[in-house]
């Protein structure tokens, strides 16, 4: 048997004279690790979208403000963020198999125990207990791809799972707005925690942390799931320009995403005057464009990769390319037909999927040894613009009263993302804080 390390992408590789049935073994597994991550993070998302589409019922019950729906709505991102080191921390010390399992329940709990909420105070109670609950999911799906992908196919698998939240939210639009037209609001969170419930049994019975021990891929000892991490590990992560340009480029594109999934149905029926049930069926087409962009954006970077070109060019064009065409997103500030309105957000919106695959760069930048708290720490900066991006739009709704100024204010985290990306990130490549010790 002869074994050999790819350094780049942090995985052991070993021959053996009969080795096609594990490599089978471990392409099926890779098959189911990557099904499994896609469902779980669709699930995931129709909890996090859930109060977007109830919000118009919730406000009118508990006579809410824009400030206060803004409050409301970025709640889940502002435990999230608090939540992301400790996340990434449970994902190293216990794996990120059994850390999910916990989170799947817990955070299934919380969002359907929004049910019994009776005003703001509550509610926010409750999407704060569903953003602690969901911290440690990022830090487990980057650990797991990383884990079972060789870098070649890094960014297919990356765009594969993130193609899960952009279908939880196309689904969710018409679907979640037919279950509150028809049972009300809160029979929604009762549909969405319940969902979660069922999957984990099917999550503990099939996923597994690493590829089987005689496959062609295993994590090299570093990788280990109950690696220790110390404080100058933590201050590492945070004091290489490499990492502040994921950081805050992923920032930007998450606070683009969030306007779609906080504010985006709110927008069409207030601002546009569109119907409720017909915003929910006419707003999945900009998710259906997201998930054409990040499954594009994921081919064309491995793509570039497997022709060739350097990695740092094949996985920053894809991403630098959506950041510039999302600034489109101002011109629906000049139309009020609805069929140009869906265009242009669709189209903002798959530029936003072009640059929904940071977790890539994360995956081939961030310490072997760090993989889950480089996760946390990546995610906590990434779910800052959740936390701020519809807080911000709220105070900005009430200052004006137009969602001008608001797609405006879209467009400028656009910009400093694009920014990010070609004063800050070098190059991709893997950083070692051991290689000077």
């Amino acid at each position: 048997m002869s074994v050999n390390v790819d350094g780049a992408s942090g995985v052991t590789r070993q021959s053996t004279g009969s080795g096609r049935a594990p490599r089978a073994a471990a392409g099926r597994g890779r098959i189911v690790i990557l099904a499994l991550l896609f469902a779980v993070t669709a699930i995931n998302y129709l909890d996090r979208s859930n109060l977007s589409i109830a919000m118009p019922h919730i406000k009118e019950e508990f006579g809410l403000s824009a400030t206060q729906q803004g409050l409301l709505l970025s709640s889940f991102s502002w435990a999230y963020v608090v939540a992301q080191l400790p996340g990434g921390l449970f994902v190293d010390r216990v794996g990120p198999r059994v850390a999910y399992a916990w989170a799947i329940v817990t955070w299934s709990v919380a969002t359907a125990a929004t049910f019994l909420t009776r005003g703001f105070a509550s509610v926010l109670g409750a999407r704060l207990a569903l953003g602690a609950a969901e911290a440690p999911s990022y830090p487990a799906n980057n650990a797991l791809v990383t884990k079972w992908f060789p870098s070649s196919e890094r960014a297919r698998a990356t765009s594969v799972y993130i193609a899960g939240q952009f279908i939880g939210l196309a689904v969710a639009l018409p679907l979640l707005s037919l279950i509150v037209a028809s049972f009300g609001w809160r029979s929604v969170f009762v549909f969405t925690g319940m969902l979660g419930i069922v999957f984990v049994a099917l999550w503990l019975r099939l996923a597994r942390d690493t590829p089987p021990a005689d496959g062609t891929e295993t994590a090299r000892a570093p990788e280990s799931a109950k690696a220790r991490i110390s404080r100058s590990d933590v201050r590492y992560l945070l004091s290489r320009k490499r990492l502040w340009g994921l950081y805050i480029s992923q920032f930007c594109s998450n606070g683009v995403m969030w306007f779609f999934l906080a504010w985006f149905p709110t927008y069409l029926v207030e601002a546009k005057g569109i119907t409720f049930i017909r915003a929910g069926f006419m707003g999945m087409v900009p998710y259906l464009a997201a998930l054409c962009g990040v499954l594009l954006s994921g081919w064309w970077s491995d793509r570039l990769l497997r022709s060739g070109v350097s990695t740092t060019r094949a996985r920053k064009v894809p991403i630098m390319t959506g950041f510039t065409l999302a600034t489109v997103i101002v011109l629906a500030n000049y139309t009020s037909t609805p069929g140009l309105i869906i265009t242009v957000m669709s189209v903002a919106f798959f530029a936003q999927g072009l640059s929904a695959i940071g977790w890539t760069l994360a995956s081939e930048v961030i310490p072997l040894r760090m993989i889950g708290t480089g996760g946390g720490m990546f995610n906590l900066f990434t779910n800052m613009g959740g936390a701020l991006v519809p807080l911000v739009i709220g105070v900005i709704l009430d200052a004006t009263g137009s969602f001008n100024g608001a797609l405006v204010f879209i467009a400028c985290l656009t910009v400093c993302g694009l920014l990010s990306y070609l004063l800050l990130i070098d190059r991709v490549e893997r950083l070692d804080p051991d290689a000077s010790r």
